[in-house]
């Protein structure tokens, strides 16, 4: 393992060269093209075959092995789209750029290998990570046809992991949208009586779900993030408002709950204020599941490459990710996704959210060793 440990640090400025290529492509969802091209061409250019797909700009590649397992590498293309120096546009603030670099190299790397692995080895880059949609994309497009080991990274933040420490497993819990429109009655405002304000049903509503407990011990969280009348007019009572809440729960289970005791409160809010109230759940991304012994193999490769003492047993995060679909839909797969340090600043999604680019060469090669540590197992 030595020999990928120098290997890896040969390629050390061509990886920083890659991150600042695709650093500068950002793309938002579904419109990944010059990000997807410029990979396809790195990875053809290897002699690896690549699939594409006619409706979006996700892709694959494989290294074949003796045998048609596969073992899986996933990495997401998309940026946000957020506001930065005052101009709206794609920012990559939640770290893809990075993770398609440490997974592209890897399969450069591997591609050596060739010949000599036992399971075949496929590189998974899925578009829009971040509408909570492109995992459900590529296993619609069979990307998980084979798989028995499937793996993924994510930069973390400082205050999670420091820079130079790794997990072989992140916590994520469940998140979702609860959206909706309040339809009341409009009225004058020197005569509140003759309509049914959409802004005091709202208010009502807020306090109804806030007043939410579930049964289960499982922590949550439920607040307000959006709320909108549909006039500007001082003296009108308003007879629309559209709302959102942002709704949290540590494991699946718990979001269920979640989500019908909200729903219900919308039911009980609208028979109470007289209101009709339109909501649905949406943007749904489910809670972590992990299999231990894919773990385990992270944690034996995050050992090897960074020693013992920088091994954080697990990464606990509030966020959401939408590589929890593959072990939802596919529980039979053994998964787990790794958690890089990396000096992140200020925090993810940050528009100003900046990291220290030499943990790019850390996690290609916790990523190459992994799949080494893993071809020979049975899995």
């Amino acid at each position: 393992m030595n020999e990928v440990h120098q290997q890896i640090l040969r390629q050390r400025n061509e990886i920083l060269q890659t991150w600042r290529k695709l650093h500068s492509l950002a793309e938002p969802s579904w419109k990944e093209k010059e990000t997807s091209g410029f990979i396809r061409e790195k990875l053809r250019d290897q002699g690896l075959p690549v699939q594409t797909y006619e409706n979006h700009f996700g892709l694959t590649a494989e290294i074949k092995g003796r045998k048609p397992d596969v073992i899986a590498l996933r990495a997401d293309l998309d940026a946000l789209v957020q506001e930065v120096n005052g101009t709206l546009r794609p920012n990559h603030s939640c770290g893809h750029d990075a993770h398609s670099t440490m997974v592209l190299h890897t399969a450069l790397h591997l591609a050596r290998c060739a010949g000599r692995l036992n399971h075949t080895i496929r590189f998974i880059f899925q578009p829009a990570e971040e509408k909570g949609q492109g995992a459900l994309q590529m296993m619609k497009d069979r990307a998980l046809d084979d798989v028995k080991l499937l793996v993924g990274i994510h930069l973390r933040p400082r205050s999670e992991i420091p820079f130079r420490q790794a997990a072989p497993v992140i916590i994520h819990g469940s998140a979702a949208n609860l959206t909706g429109v309040i339809k009341g009655t409009p009225a004058h405002a020197s005569r509140p009586e003759d309509g049914n304000n959409a802004i005091e049903a709202a208010a009502c509503l807020i306090q109804t779900i806030r007043g939410i407990r579930l049964k289960s011990s499982h922590s949550h969280s439920v607040k307000i993030t959006e709320l909108h009348s549909g006039g500007n007019a001082t003296n009108i009572i308003p007879d629309t408002a559209r709302f959102t809440f942002d709704m949290r729960a540590d494991t699946n289970e718990a979001m269920e709950e979640l989500m019908e005791k909200a729903l219900q409160a919308v039911e009980k809010t609208a028979e109470w204020t007289g209101t009709a109230i339109h909501s649905k759940v949406e943007d749904f991304l489910p809670a972590a599941s992990f299999h231990p012994k894919a773990v385990d193999v992270a944690k034996n490769a995050i050992v090897s490459t960074l020693g013992e003492q920088n091994l954080v047993p697990v990464c606990r995060s509030p966020g959401g990710e939408d590589f929890h679909f593959y072990a939802l839909k596919n529980p039979h797969i053994a998964s787990t996704m790794i958690g890089l340090g990396c000096d992140l600043q200020p925090g993810l999604h940050h528009p100003d959210m900046t990291f220290n680019q030499e943990a790019l060469t850390d996690g290609t090669e916790i990523l190459t060793k992994m799949v080494l540590q893993a071809d020979p197992l049975e899995w």
